[in-house]
């Protein structure tokens, strides 16, 4: 643990993924709660393997090596983690978001199904916007949400994100909600 990053949330922290998460996050995109939301998340176990080992690792290092000037940076991939039993209940990211336009980074998250309704979605993105906002260079973050996806859009509105629009991508509807650093520093 002590060389990996991560972000203290209280009951809960949000630290690098490493390979042994493979199969929790296997098993927590395989929940239909979550696929439905997050359809590209869906994959095999051995897609996630390599997706992790090759791909996910690798760009969360480069992006923490940028820290705090992360514009060419694309992803920073954190598990949610239960302190009380180090256990993998979900994860909360950040990444460019193509279809937005500039500045298009993005925070995403998700939870298992045993874990909902506990407050713990809420404390892991505002984990990662209080990091992003103190430690980087970002002045503003988006989140686009399935319109039907009325639990992320109350997590995101708890965060201080304002709705600014729907948009479509990928011929599906979302809600577009913004959060800018110094709306966010006024109410910290």
């Amino acid at each position: 643990m002590k060389d990996l990053f991560v972000i203290d949330c209280g009951e809960i922290y949000l630290r690098e993924f490493q390979v042994e998460d493979v199969n929790a996050i296997y098993e927590l995109t395989s929940q239909p709660e979550v696929y439905e939301f997050l359809p590209d998340w869906k994959s095999t176990r051995e897609q996630r393997l390599n997706w992790v080992t090759n791909y996910e690792i690798t760009s969360n290092k480069r992006f923490l090596s940028a820290v705090p000037n992360i514009e060419g940076e694309n992803y920073l991939k954190l598990g949610i983690i239960l302190k009380d039993t180090n256990e993998f209940i979900g994860f909360c990211n950040t990444g460019i978001k193509d279809e937005l336009p500039e500045p298009n980074r993005e925070i995403a998250f998700a939870i298992s199904k045993h874990y909902r309704n506990k407050g713990y979605t809420t404390k892991a993105a505002k984990g990662l916007i209080h990091y992003l906002f103190n430690h980087t260079n970002t002045e503003r973050l988006n989140a686009v949400v399935l319109t039907n996806n009325v639990s992320s859009s109350k997590v995101i509105e708890k965060c201080g994100f304002k709705l600014v629009g729907d948009v479509i991508i990928e011929n599906e509807t979302y809600h577009h909600y913004t959060l800018n650093k110094s709306e966010w520093q006024d109410n910290q």
